[in-house]
């Protein structure tokens, strides 16, 4: 939902809007009609599962079944009792509803779900692309949402129930939209001119070899190291994802285990029954974002002669055409139903705008199987079922990770690659009068840029380029993979700065291990590092506030400790060098910035240098406590400033998890949560029993067994309640 209001400019300028009501609209005010809510049958159909919930000393839930339906019932459940609001929050997204629930900021996102066909699509192939298991699986989901809302009625909209196996398929056709960057393509069709040229044939102009990513979101880290690099002989990942620390896209941290072999631990995202990111005894993997190039924009030639035809191939082919109706929460029930209509071609959904027609053609068009895919990779136990699971190619995109009981160790820069033809320069707009540009292959899994058992010994992704995960020697070389493929050459801060720890030491221990996860350096060859520097180039008056902060900036180590003081300043600075690289955009010109970081710090601080303690800060409730790290370091921290000034941490590390097996192959597991098991109640004693740990850099350890779980301090609850 946080995608919803960028998407509001263009939808102004493109007249998709309505917010003024007049007899000349011809449009009626009508009353939102309620689905039929039947709480009691929800509560029969609950009975049909039978699961056991034990929460551990931290509220996490260990969730057991007899079946994968039962444990995928109890996920369910379990995540409602600690964030029924998201949960209930995505129905209307999956729906297309968002404008009925959030008024005007809900509408971009309904336009969207239904420029994009989703529901039509998962509706048409949801009993082709998904097994009956799978089906149930996804049921059993809806199922224990349903089930909590009919024990908690006062805590829901009935409106929105029952939720159905459609609104969670839904979920996972739009997931991959919003972790690839689908978002920026659709946008920049709504700037006053074009934001990129026309490509040309090969004969008439080079093929530009820049071809990488614009705008990643926030970042994630994931690392491996096995026996060929650890000073012990043990196998080692760290697993950590970074995503917004609230939310619908937060993590949730649960271990399910099923008597048909699903068995892991690890981050789960309301609406989704299965553990995205984690382990099982014998293996585990962390993911990634990346952001190869998966859309390509057309551009439309309109028949001189008929408007609503473009020319393909020579010949007038007919634009389809189809309405849709936004609804716009007014008051209460009632709502204002917004007729809009829709175009497609060829190419994929089209779209008219100032300065043109426009057709996008994206990867996953279509694609359902992403549950199988996930379920497939819970069950995995070796790195062959892995590779198995991966090979689906059902999951648009993300990088993996993985590291297993046997040693082995793999990364893969995952994606449902277009296989394009070659000569043109993708990332330009593309003629859409030639069908030969329009793709109907991606490559296959054995084209993807994967590394397996590097002889370095260790793997790292944080997001850059797949062609630097290792040891320079071990490294995939680019020019084995075509231009075409659009796969991103950018390099982060973490993967300078990670990449040099793991080749600073022949063999690491397990202590060296754990320092890079929570190291906090800007690497001096970094963007960010660079871009603080150029105030050295500066001249200023002596005795002024800019030369006093130029003073501290050049002693400044790249750390960001908490007892460092010129990280305020220094990370002030390189914010907004991140913010612009995230956009694709030329870092900004330094001396407006430093004039307002100086008068932000002197401000709320009185000061330029206060320690970077009192700067960064971890809040929830009443917890308010001081952080290291910061954008763009591998201990990930991204703040927003509150009104007092102070940064308190919105997105970066989460939920945490690092796993390993000794060189006999025991297992052992520690976890940490920004806040506490996920719960957004503020009255649970969870809501933020984990902070301490978190800024202390701590792990908790994970009881990997039931025995283990109840061992300690645990409470069990068996449902349904009512058999």
């Amino acid at each position: 939902m946080r995608k919803a209001k960028s998407f509001i400019g263009w939808l102004y300028r493109a007249g998709l809007i309505v917010v003024a009501i007049s007899a000349s609209a011809n449009l009626a005010i009508h009353l939102w009609e309620a689905r039929h809510w039947d709480s009691a049958q929800a509560k029969t159909i609950a009975a049909q599962y039978r699961v056991e919930i034990i929460r551990d000393d931290y509220g996490v839930p260990h969730i057991y079944g007899a079946r994968d339906a039962d444990v995928a019932f109890g996920v369910a459940y379990a995540h409602a009792q600690d964030d029924f609001e998201t949960m209930q929050g995505l129905i209307p997204f999956y729906r297309g509803q968002l404008g009925r629930s959030l008024g005007l900021d809900g509408l971009p996102i309904d336009y969207l779900i239904e420029w994009l066909n989703v529901r039509d699509n998962v509706a048409q192939n949801l009993d082709t692309q998904l097994t009956p298991a799978l089906r149930a699986h996804l049921q059993a989901y809806a199922d224990g949402v349903n089930y909590y809302a009919a024990q908690h009625p006062g805590e829901i909209d009935p409106a929105y129930f029952p939720m159905t196996l459609q609104d969670v398929a839904t979920g996972f056709s739009l997931q991959h939209l919003l972790f690839y960057g689908f978002e920026r393509h659709v946008t920049e069709l709504f700037a006053d001119s074009p934001q990129r040229e026309l490509a040309h044939p090969p004969a008439d102009s080079p093929l530009s070899r820049a071809i990488g990513a614009h705008g990643l979101p926030v970042g994630s880290n994931a690392f491996a190291v096995n026996g060929a690099k650890s000073s012990d002989g043990a196998t080692r990942i760290m697993i950590n994802s970074h995503q917004p620390l609230n939310g619908p896209v937060a993590w949730y941290e649960a271990h399910v285990k099923s008597q048909q072999g699903w068995d892991m631990h690890g981050g789960l995202f309301p609406g989704s029954p299965f553990v995205s990111k984690g382990f099982n005894p014998d293996i585990g993997w962390g993911v990634t974002v990346n952001k190869p190039d998966l859309v390509d924009t057309y551009q439309l030639t309109l028949d001189p002669d008929n408007s609503d035809h473009y020319m393909l191939d020579g010949a007038s082919v007919a634009l389809e055409k189809r309405l849709i109706w936004l609804k716009l929460k007014l008051l209460g029930n009632l709502y204002l139903p917004i007729p809009r209509t829709v175009l497609a071609s060829r190419h994929g959904p089209a779209i008219e705008t100032s300065h043109g027609v426009y057709a996008l053609r994206y990867a996953g068009m279509d694609e359902l199987r992403q549950p199988a895919q996930w379920l497939a990779m819970n069950k995995a136990r070796n790195l062959d079922e892995f590779k198995a699971a991966m090979a689906m190619q059902a999951i648009v995109s993300f990088n993996f990770v993985y590291a297993d009981r046997m040693g082995n160790i793999y990364f893969l820069h995952n994606g449902k690659i277009p296989r394009r033809t070659a000569g043109w320069d993708w990332q330009k707009y593309l003629p859409g009068g030639r069908s030969d540009l329009i793709w109907e292959q991606q490559i296959s899994f054995a084209e993807m840029p994967q590394i397996s058992n590097p002889a370095s010994g260790y793997l790292l992704s944080t997001n850059q380029t797949p062609f630097n995960v290792t040891a320079s020697a071990d490294n995939l070389k680019r020019d084995n993979f075509e231009p075409e493929l659009g796969f991103q050459t950018r390099m982060t801060n973490r993967a300078d700065q990670g990449l040099a720890m793991m080749a600073a030491k022949p063999r690491l221990s397990e202590a060296d291990f754990l320092a890079i996860k929570w190291d906090k350096t800007y690497h001096p060859t970094s963007r960010a590092y660079r871009y603080v520097q150029r105030i050295q180039d500066k001249q200023y008056d002596a005795d002024t506030p800019h030369a006093a902060g130029q003073a501290l900036l050049k002693g400044w180590s790249g750390q960001t400790a908490q007892n460092n003081r010129a990280a305020p300043l220094a990370v002030c600075l390189l914010s907004e060098e991140w913010k612009a690289e995230q956009a694709g955009k030329p870092a900004p010109d330094i001396a407006p910035v430093y004039d307002n970081c100086l008068q932000n710090l002197q401000h709320h601080y009185g000061r330029l240098d206060p320690l970077w303690s009192e700067v960064n800060r971890l809040r929830r409730g009443a917890v308010d406590i001081p952080l290291g790290g910061g954008p763009d370091t591998l201990r990930a921290i991204y703040g927003l400033p509150d009104e007092d000034g102070r940064l308190r941490a919105v997105a970066g590390d989460g939920l945490v998890l690092y796993v390993q097996w000794d060189k006999t192959g025991a297992q052992s597991a520690g976890s940490v949560h920004n806040f506490g098991a996920a719960s957004t109640r503020p009255q649970s004693p969870h809501y933020a029993d984990q902070t301490g740990l978190f800024a202390a850099e701590k792990f908790r350890s994970v009881a990997l067994t039931r025995d283990d779980v109840i061992a300690g301090p645990h409470t069990i609850e068996v449902l349904p309640t009512q058999r």
